[in-house]
């Protein structure tokens, strides 16, 4: 089992920046491509970004493409999300994820273990 806790969600403006995390617990954190995603109200969840098991591979969606960055450090079994000019449409939970594999994929139902998500919310 993996346990993966995030943190860093708030309310901002648009314009602003703001850095998620993702501790995780359990099995080895580096064993595991990790993904970020987010859901906003009425919507289905959606693929933000990932990385691959050692950081060398991310993948992004073209909506934060250019704006969002993931990053992972698997000595302290975290990863990260750097959101930077943030707009309304960005508003959402936001979720990690860890699945096995090396093919990097971008659909919810490929990751086997999620957090329990941290709210997103800019203003215009």
């Amino acid at each position: 089992q993996v346990q993966l806790v995030e943190s860093g969600g708030g309310l901002v403006q648009a314009g602003d920046s703001l850095r998620l995390s993702c501790a995780s617990s359990g099995r080895t954190f580096s064993n595991y491509r990790m993904g970020w995603f987010r859901q906003a109200p009425g919507k289905e969840r959606e693929f933000v970004a990932a990385i691959s098991q050692s950081g060398g591979n991310t993948y992004y969606a073209d909506s934060v493409k250019g704006r969002f960055i993931i990053s992972r450090d698997n000595a302290k079994n975290t990863v990260s999300l750097q959101m930077n000019s943030l707009k309304p449409e960005d508003t959402a939970v936001y979720y990690c994820a860890a699945a096995g594999g090396v093919v990097i994929t971008i659909t919810p139902r490929t990751y086997d273990y999620w957090g329990q998500g941290t709210q997103v919310t800019v203003s215009s």
